[in-house]
């Protein structure tokens, strides 16, 4: 045992003094080396740029083709990045340090646009990384491939920060001011690049960087071509920047009175007939019908439980506000029955609102005497949809983790492919519908189509899969809406996709229907269905498409609910602006009145009518 002992102090003598002569080695090589080490920190920015540029475009070609075709472009790279080197230098002092945490975030993004472009076919934006904290929830939707070529190019980076680390390029000690100028200036030219329009518009325009205003993904994908990765991450902060979201002007009360005082109340109480049907949305999770494309032939097979649920009700065609991902901004839609475009259509609407109470469309079902239920068969972290969704007024919350093996389904839980099968969601339905005395308002968000796409009888064959998961689906839609049709419970049940499917990126059905900016309209368009089982009056809806958020407000119309002055103002928008949206048409002018109301609704003082007892906000406020 104590030779055992002498043996271990032994080595660790050994290393300790083979450490330290390595250190006294790169010590050495400080100053034996400098113009050596001089040569590593003046290309080290060009090198991890080049590196970050060429592992996003996956082959040395296309990024020599890319510098051929867009030369002041990779020269913006160049300079950006050697400002950010120059920063970290400063901060650091020792360039090997510098180099690593350049490198780490360099390529870090780098590996996360190309497996979000390959996953889903966008591309990687700043704001995308607010969901790092959902990381564990993002790896069950990606697809991720770790290909010879990330191992080459990350190996690559790895050998040089070895080389420059054992020549230990080092900042005088004598220099520390000089330090702090340097610091201070490259912290002012990475925050002006971002936050100065004075500043960084002449600068795009020196570099020819693509600044086209980015109204929808496709837009925004043709841009990337145009900047490639580092230019694009910059300009589209800058322009998110711009686009953050303020008061409006002169807001207060007497401009929310003014815009919501010049409509008569039509209906104040009472309910159709007096009757106050269950209300069910479902929002099927990436569910589109692609028979709009001629060209794909897809059979009616894929859709038959969809066609009889639409031939049975009322068919029709909502504007969705996003394409491919992003569920939250149409569940935004429908919840709230306000626009993401009065918010300036953030990706991610759930977090600019206040930290308060929220006069949801739950809030006005509860008014009424309904049970209001939200159900969502994934994570209730993800989007955080459990704290914030917590505020929109529902009685119950209803979510699946399938990471933690942990369900508030009170129904057995049945997956078909990654995700909950839709059959268990309408099988929740039905039990919510059934346990309930009172009328019940219950939006569901489901989850079984949501990408990837590559389980079934060809795993490349994504297109296929995806309409398999939908002929699935619409089947068990059959099946709920005939056990509905027994039940002696009037209901009304409203059904949409939240938005086309994400596909992968250069081998996606998207690319051989040669979609861009200018012709993808059609896939901000989502048939709907509205369906009853007690002879409801369909005659108050609308003939002609209409934006997500006006569907809540035909729902209300359709079951004769009581409206308030609000209501009956989104009525009257929905006849004089059907769609607002950028995405499907950056024609449409901007609304100032709805864009006031949206923001009093959701992040303002709520001076509009609002279906939250008055007591019971001001004294939220108060809290606040």
């Amino acid at each position: 045992m104590t030779e055992t002992l002498k043996a271990n102090k032994s080595t660790k003598k050994d290393y300790f003094k083979w450490a330290k002569r390595y250190n006294a080695l790169r010590e050495e090589n400080t100053e034996k080396f400098k113009w050596l080490n001089l040569a590593l920190m003046i290309l080290f920015p060009i090198f991890i740029t080049c590196m970050a540029e060429i592992n996003q475009c996956k082959k040395v070609s296309v990024f020599a083709r890319f510098v051929a075709d867009r030369p002041s472009v990779i020269l913006f790279d160049f300079a950006a990045a050697g400002v950010i080197f120059i920063l970290l230098l400063a901060a650091f002092r020792k360039g090997w340090i510098a180099a690593l945490v350049q490198s780490f975030v360099f390529m870090a993004l780098s590996i996360t646009e190309l497996f979000k472009y390959n996953t889903n076919g966008n591309h990687l934006i700043l704001s995308d990384m607010k969901l790092v904290k959902s990381v564990k929830s993002l790896k069950s939707f990606a697809y991720i491939k770790i290909t010879p070529a990330l191992i080459i190019y990350c190996a690559i980076v790895i050998a040089l920060l070895v080389v420059i680390f054992h020549f230990n390029p080092v900042l005088p000690h004598h220099v520390p001011f000089k330090r702090a100028i340097a610091g201070i200036c490259c912290t002012i030219l990475c925050t002006g690049m971002i936050i100065v329009p004075s500043f960084y518009s002449p600068v795009y325009k020196l570099f020819k960087l693509d600044t086209t205003a980015a109204t929808n993904a496709f837009i925004l994908n043709e841009k990337f071509e145009h900047n490639s990765f580092l230019a694009f991450l910059v300009e589209t902060a800058s322009e998110s920047y711009s686009n953050r979201l303020s008061a409006p002007d002169n807001y207060g009360e007497e401009l929310v009175d003014n815009i919501t005082d010049d409509v008569a109340v039509a209906s104040a109480a009472g309910f159709k007939d007096g009757v106050q049907p269950n209300v069910i949305v479902i929002m099927s999770e990436s569910y589109a019908d692609f028979r709009v494309f001629d060209q794909l032939n897809v059979d009616d097979k894929y859709y038959e439980g969809f066609d009889k649920a639409r031939s049975e009700g009322y068919a029709g065609t909502a504007i969705t506000p996003t394409y491919a991902s992003y569920t939250v901004r149409s569940e935004f839609e429908l919840l709230f029955g306000l626009p993401v475009r009065g918010i300036n259509a953030p990706n991610m609407p759930q977090r600019v609102l206040a930290d308060r109470e929220q006069p949801a469309l739950a809030q006005y079902y509860k008014k009424w005497g309904y049970k209001t239920a939200y159900v969502h068969p994934f994570l209730g972290t993800f989007y955080s949809r459990n704290r914030i969704y917590s505020r929109f007024g529902f009685d119950e919350m209803i979510f699946h983790d399938d990471i933690d093996n942990i369900t508030d389904f009170t129904v057995p839980v049945e997956h078909y492919g990654t995700y909950v099968d839709d059959k268990t969601v309408y099988d929740q339905l039905f039990e919510l519908v059934k346990s309930t005395n009172e009328p019940i308002y219950i939006h569901t968000t489901t989850m079984q189509n949501h990408q990837p796409y590559d389980q079934g009888d060809d795993p490349n064959d994504e297109f296929g899969n995806y309409l398999q998961w939908i002929r699935h689906s619409n089947e068990g839609l059959t099946v709920f809406l005939d056990e509905l049709k027994k039940l002696d419970e009037p209901t009304l049940v409203f059904f949409v996709g939240d938005h086309f499917p994400s596909m992968r990126g250069e081998t996606s059905v998207y690319n051989q229907l040669d979609l861009n900016g200018s012709n993808c309209s059609v896939l901000y368009e989502q048939e709907y269905f509205i369906w009853d089982n007690y002879g409801a009056d369909y005659s108050c809806v609308p003939e002609e498409p209409v934006s997500f958020f006006y569907m809540p407000y035909v729902l209300i119309n359709i079951i004769g609910a009581p409206h308030d002055e609000f209501i009956e103002k989104m009525n009257s928008f929905m006849e004089n602006v059907p769609v607002y949206s950028l995405d499907y048409n950056d024609g449409t002018p901007d609304n100032v009145d709805l864009d006031v109301l949206t923001y009093d609704r959701v992040i303002g003082d709520v001076f509009s009518p609002c279906p939250i007892p008055s007591e019971a906000f001001e004294s939220k406020k108060g809290a606040e």
